[in-house]
């Protein structure tokens, strides 16, 4: 069965004798394999990647660019990157116990196409431990601490130009997570309460504790996630009356 679009990725070779071999060929006129470490590193791909995602708000309402505030889209842009590249290593995780130690952004492979889940490629193997069978907590830690003090980290730094809340920001990473635990314990029955026990146990230890509150436990199954926080995206709709999200803190109980 298919875990969805956001879980897809490709696998390209982390020897650094050849990096980045075995990814396919974009199609024709496509976007070409590229680091995720160029959204890091100073240069104008983050810019470049707010901006597109500004256009890209203003035309769903019919307007231009100017018509959303920059740190909408910027916000809008981090909630993205971070359910993206966190919702495959989540599934890896869960499903067979890999956890990628030392991953650094610069690992990742992407293609900046707007949209939907942008083309996505993992080192292949992950470099790590096996933690097939590992306790939960176990688990637990190593994905905070190689996932999201490792990449999730080096993306959320890089949004500091924007003046987005690094509230907000904690809060968007929060809602990932929740997002691609909700989609993988729907997609795999089977592991929905080990699926949402891992992500309440991240979502109560550093660095996400105190950005969500939840009304439910995952042992009984599931939970009501709510953040405290607001990714702004309603903001970006005329008269920035756009809807909520479900998760928002805004969001009436």
């Amino acid at each position: 069965m298919s875990l969805g679009p956001f879980f897809a990725a490709e696998g390209h070779s982390a020897s650094p004798l050849a990096p980045g071999a075995g990814l396919p060929d974009p199609a024709p006129g496509g976007e070409a394999w590229r680091s995720m470490g160029e959204l890091a590193d100073g240069g104008p791909a983050l810019a470049e990647r707010v901006a597109g995602v500004r256009r890209y708000l203003a035309a769903m309402g019919g307007g231009p660019p100017e018509t959303v505030e920059t740190r909408v889209a910027a916000s809008v842009a981090h909630l993205g990157l971070v359910a993206r590249v966190l919702s495959p290593m989540l599934a890896l995780a869960v499903l067979r116990g890999e956890v990628a130690s030392g991953l650094r952004l610069a690992d990742l492979r992407w293609r900046p196409v707007l949209g939907g889940p942008f083309p996505l490629s993992l080192p292949d193997p992950p470099p790590g431990d096996d933690l097939s069978g590992a306790p939960l907590e176990a688990l637990a830690a190593a994905l905070a601490r190689d996932l999201l003090d490792g990449p999730v980290r080096e993306l959320t730094d890089a949004f500091a130009p924007f003046r987005v809340s690094p509230h907000i920001l904690r809060g968007n990473t929060a809602s990932a997570l929740n997002g691609a635990a909700g989609m993988l314990a729907a997609a795999r029955p089977a592991d929905a309460g080990r699926v949402r026990s891992l992500a309440a146990a991240l979502l109560d230890r550093p660095p996400l504790r105190g950005t969500s509150t939840r009304e439910g436990t995952a042992e009984a199954g599931a939970y009501r996630f709510r953040r405290r926080s607001c990714c702004l995206i309603y903001r970006a709709a005329p008269g920035r009356a756009g809807a909520l999200c479900g998760d928002c803190a805004l969001a009436s109980v």
